[in-house]
């Protein structure tokens, strides 16, 4: 599994946050997604195997929300390189 941060733009409320969580627990491969209303930001853990990053930013974008260009900030998971 990989995480990374995506910045977030346009959520206002918790209802924001609900929409955006259950956007990107919809796509195939993510298996999890908390965002973080105050910083702007949403965690997501993902098999790269079965979703790309750009997905997940669709996912975001689909719900109504945006992700600045080049907004996408890898981490590193048990060891595994983000990729």
């Amino acid at each position: 599994m990989i995480r990374i941060t995506l910045p977030v733009e346009g959520m206002t409320g918790n209802l924001c946050r609900t929409v955006v969580e259950q956007a990107l627990m919809k796509v195939p491969g993510v298996s999890r997604a908390e965002v973080d209303l105050t910083a702007g930001k949403a965690l997501v853990g993902y098999d790269p195997a079965l979703v790309t990053r750009v997905r997940l930013v669709r996912a975001v974008e689909d719900a109504g929300y945006g992700v600045p260009s080049g907004g996408i900030a890898a981490c590193f998971a048990r060891g595994t390189a983000a990729g």
